[in-house]
């Protein structure tokens, strides 16, 4: 069931209730944040919906995908920014499921390498194609122009963004 948007109180509703308070970088980032609490709530609930599975296990999936040859666990704990022990738990799961394998690393036992099985990789396809669909039907009042124009002004965002984390790094 659709929530309603006007029934959500969130910080960007909050700070456009006294827009003088605020300064614009200030609602920018705050309709930065909404939009992409909505498109995340929203992708949560189609994998859960139509893929019984949660968007952790999504990114897992994702980022194992990409490694063929498979990856250890702390590699996949810093890729998705978690901790190990949250690794742990996801992959002894999918591990049961059929959907991932799991062997030591020769040279070193105690570390785990993890890697998609085939049920795995094409469980996984399903799951992209059907987000990717996803996030274009979530997008799709934009114009490709306005996408283009979306994704430099972030990019421009972005370079700003790490430029001035490099300077509180020098200070």
């Amino acid at each position: 069931m659709a929530q309603n948007i006007d029934a959500v109180l969130d910080a960007e509703t909050k700070a456009l209730e006294a827009p003088h308070d605020h300064k614009n970088e200030l609602r920018l980032w705050l309709r930065l944040l909404t939009c992409t609490n909505l498109i995340e709530a929203e992708i949560r609930r189609r994998l859960r919906d139509e893929f019984a599975t949660t968007l952790p296990r999504f990114d897992l999936l994702a980022q194992l995908e990409r490694a063929p040859d498979g990856m250890t666990l702390g590699e996949l704990s810093k890729r998705m920014m978690v901790s190990n022990g949250n690794i742990t738990g996801l992959v002894e799961r999918l591990v049961d499921g059929g959907l991932l394998k799991r062997w030591p690393l020769p040279t070193d036992r105690r570390v785990q390498i993890v890697a998609l099985t085939p049920a795995g990789r094409a469980e996984f396809s399903k799951m992209a194609a059907a987000h990717e669909d996803w996030i274009a039907e979530m997008y799709g009042e934009l114009a490709p122009d306005d996408v283009d124009q979306l994704m430099e002004l972030l990019r421009k965002l972005k370079l700003s963004v790490h430029a001035h984390i490099a300077q509180g790094d020098e200070t």
